[in-house]
């Protein structure tokens, strides 16, 4: 007599089963958990099995429910292998936003800080958690505050992105002169803030316009 897991198996006999088995797993089996349930699935088996007229039922069946698991195996596998790229692959996309050569800022309506990189960190002379929270206006002169102000208002104005040259003040060390570039994260509704050493950038230079 031939092996029955080893032979195609019809789609409607497959499907007779299934029903067959789900038919006897309903009811107060459909509230129970995962464990419960795979020990009802194993008295359908068994109960298949124990009848010479059901017992190549039970084996195809067994059969099908094997095959399923290794499908389920092999899926979740790819599942942790794609995760475990995709962890990789944050991680280095962070270590690179921290060593960028711009300081990078994100901020709200109000200019208060919620995300930003070392560098941004270290051009504030402050600790990076100790810099969430703090409005980045009050690390410019006086002028500077009041023209990035003017810049944001001119980004919501014309949706361009902004350039102007600001006197940044840090907490630690002298003022520099530092060049902002600034466009609108539209995804959280708060602002980009790029800063870099000012070199031979012009005031009041928006762009895009």
């Amino acid at each position: 007599m031939s092996d029955p897991s080893a032979q195609a198996i019809e789609p409607e006999r497959l499907t007779d089963l299934r029903s067959r088995a789900a038919s006897r797993l309903t009811g107060a089996a459909a509230t129970k958990g995962s464990s419960a349930r795979a020990i009802d699935a194993l008295t359908v088996l068994h109960s298949l099995a124990s009848s010479p007229e059901t017992a190549s039922d039970a084996l195809t069946l067994l059969h099908e429910l094997q095959v399923h698991q290794v499908e389920l195996d092999l899926q979740a596998q790819e599942l942790h292998e794609s995760r475990a790229e995709l962890e990789s692959a944050l991680r280095r996309q962070l270590e690179v936003y921290d060593h960028l050569p711009v300081g990078c800022f994100t901020i709200d309506a109000r200019f208060v800080l919620h995300e930003l990189n070392q560098t941004g960190s270290d051009m504030l002379g402050i600790g990076r958690d100790e810099a969430y929270g703090l409005p980045l206006d009050a690390f410019f002169g006086v002028d500077s505050a009041r023209r990035f102000k003017s810049a944001i208002a001119d980004l919501d104005a014309s949706a361009h992105r902004q350039s102007c040259r600001l006197e940044l003040c840090p907490k630690d060390g002298p003022a520099r002169r530092v060049h902002a570039s600034i466009g609108a994260d539209t995804a959280a509704g708060r602002y980009l803030v790029g800063l870099t050493d000012a070199g031979d950038a012009q005031d009041g230079v928006a762009e895009g316009s």
